[in-house]
């Protein structure tokens, strides 16, 4: 009769234990839904310390030290969560995103890589593997990984602003024009979409219509330096000196110094 005690006294304390540890668990997910990194960190904190084992409760630890730019820690527990449950896609393709702050874009794409074995429909990771083979030039690359993310969420702008980028960088620029419109139709607020759109109708030589992006964009962000900047340049390529010399003194106020070289080139 007293084993008997003594297992249901067992029994009960790891149910109070494995309780307790659940209670923490899910304050620290609704304080990173209420964006109290700090408060969720420390409930993980304690989750840990409970249940040294909780691959979750490292992966969550990790993405709230993420957000607030603790991405060395980040990294340590994302490692100790990959190490526990080598499986989780998510817990890869944020592990990545950290890489990335960290400029380790071979590791970051590894990661995505491997979070795309894991979930081969997730648009996220092949659109961020793209940003990471970009910033390694590899825009053929890059492209492919845009193609295959939009193929999975044709309704990311951002991801059609980027492979515009790409587009522009590999001489194609009429296929990055189509990407910037389907970007700004997707996200008539995207300042970036508008920008590149303009500077890729100047390459074109269509200066009105990179004019009238430029418009768009300063009219979204009134401190645009760099669309006052190239909306100065079109104006002077369309000899319309004192609106092109005021949009690049504007520019220059507002801290692009390379405008008060353009300044003295043109506006003599």
């Amino acid at each position: 009769m007293k084993t008997l005690i003594i297992v249901t006294l067992a029994a009960l304390s790891f149910s109070l234990y494995g309780q307790e540890a659940k209670d923490f668990f899910n304050d620290g997910m609704a304080k990173i839904e209420s964006t109290d990194y700090k408060g969720a960190i420390s409930d993980f904190d304690k989750v840990i310390q409970l249940d040294p084992n909780d691959a979750e409760a490292y992966t969550n630890r990790a993405f709230a030290k993420a957000m607030l730019e603790d991405y060395p820690g980040a990294m340590a527990d994302y490692n100790r969560g990959i190490e526990l449950d080598p499986n989780d896609a998510d817990a890869y393709a944020n592990r990545a995103v950290a890489k990335t702050r960290l400029r380790d874009y071979k590791g970051a794409i590894d990661d995505y890589t491997k979070a795309i074995q894991l979930d081969p429909k997730n648009a996220r990771a092949y659109a961020d593997r793209g940003n990471d083979k970009h910033e390694l030039s590899d825009r053929t690359g890059a492209i492919a990984d845009y193609d295959k993310a939009i193929e999975l969420d044709p309704n990311n702008a951002a991801t059609y602003v980027n492979r515009g980028v790409a587009k522009n960088e590999s001489g194609d620029n009429k296929g990055a024009m189509a990407d910037y419109n389907k970007g700004i139709e997707l996200d008539p607020k995207d300042i970036d979409a508008y920008t590149n759109r303009a500077l890729t109708k100047a390459i074109l030589k269509d200066y009105r219509g990179a004019i009238a992006d430029h418009d768009a964009a300063i009219e979204l962000d009134p401190k645009n330096a760099n669309s006052y900047y190239h909306r100065g340049l079109s104006k002077i390529a369309l000899d319309e000196k004192d609106g092109g010399c005021l949009d690049l003194s504007k520019s220059g106020e507002l801290g692009l110094i390379k405008a008060y070289d353009s300044i003295k080139k043109y506006c003599k």
